[in-house]
């Protein structure tokens, strides 16, 4: 199956050897992304509200580059610096997936010890085209 690079202006440019985003037949596969503005490839101010807001904006341009969007994802996983920060991510992540979704992603959430550059929230995602 021939994979299809997804790349915009609207999303962070890459800091590493990978791709915004791949599709493979009916399925874009973003990157991980976060708060970081594209037009200044910095992290946003605020706190975690703001940088899942920007991390989800992010992901929403690399999907419509890509043919879908978040109406369409399957999966996500979510990368959080700290676990204390999980009800406050949650409510930006309900307000961009909508209770009437439906149905809602699968979605994997995990603590970790540190991401590029110092941000508080990575997220993924999987979509169907």
């Amino acid at each position: 199956m021939s994979k299809t690079v997804i790349a915009t202006d609207k999303a962070p440019a890459a800091i590493g050897p990978y791709s915004q985003g791949i599709r493979v037949g009916n399925l874009v596969f973003t990157a991980g992304q976060a708060g970081v503005d594209p037009a200044t490839q910095q992290v946003v101010a605020g706190g975690i509200a703001e940088q899942t807001t920007r991390t989800f904006e992010n992901l929403k341009a690399i999907l419509e580059a890509g043919g879908t969007s978040l109406a369409e994802v399957v999966k996500a996983t979510v990368y959080l610096k700290d676990i204390n920060d999980f009800a406050a991510m949650n409510a930006v992540y309900a307000a961009y997936f909508g209770k009437e979704a439906a149905p809602l992603p699968a979605r994997t959430t995990v603590e970790v010890s540190r991401l590029p550059k110092d941000v508080l929230v990575e997220i993924d995602l999987i979509a169907e085209i």
